[in-house]
């Protein structure tokens, strides 16, 4: 470890030990907040990332077949919904936390609300970026069996699900606080 980080934990640690308000005055709603923060960000970039690839497929293939256009925005929106679970987290805590409602968390609850708020942030990245990517290959599908809306329709959906489960865990964690 780098003496610098070394000089700067030990620091914190003492002036932790000497004032233990410290770890409870404002800190609480600042872990929380970043939580917030990670939630919307991060979940709102995996869908931006995602729903941008679709767009990109769907574009190309309207220019051969524009009445396909209904199908592929169905399928380019898919990884659009990460984002907003993200959101839906964000307003959940932020009415628990004293910022729409509620009261300031200490320290230890803020860090409790960082830690719900991870799922859906990681999560909701990473499963809107693979979704993206699954609705270019259905999006490419459809293009050329427009038949096969139902089954390329299914294959980005599967990816939805675990940012459903993300979604659940970070809701009911942070109801629960």
């Amino acid at each position: 470890m780098s003496p610098y980080l070394t000089a700067m934990l030990t620091s914190t640690a003492t002036a932790m030990t000497e004032n233990p308000g410290l770890m409870n005055d404002k800190l609480g709603i600042v872990y929380a907040l970043i939580g917030v923060a990670l939630a919307t960000l991060l979940a709102g970039i995996g869908s931006a990332i995602g729903v941008g690839m679709g767009g990109r497929a769907a574009a190309g293939v309207l220019t051969e077949k524009p009445e396909l256009f209904a199908k592929v925005l169905i399928l380019q929106l898919l990884p659009g919904t990460q984002g907003i679970y993200g959101l839906l987290v964000a307003f959940v805590a932020l009415g628990k936390i004293g910022v729409l409602g509620g009261t300031a968390p200490d320290a230890q609850t803020g860090l409790l609300y960082l830690a719900a708020c991870l799922p859906i942030a990681f999560v909701g990245l990473l499963s809107a970026i693979h979704q993206g990517k699954t609705s270019v290959a259905s999006i490419g599908l459809l293009a050329k069996n427009p038949s096969t809306f139902g089954k390329a329709m299914l294959l980005p959906a599967m990816v939805e699900t675990y940012a459903i489960l993300a979604l659940l865990v970070s809701i009911l964690t942070v109801s629960n606080l």
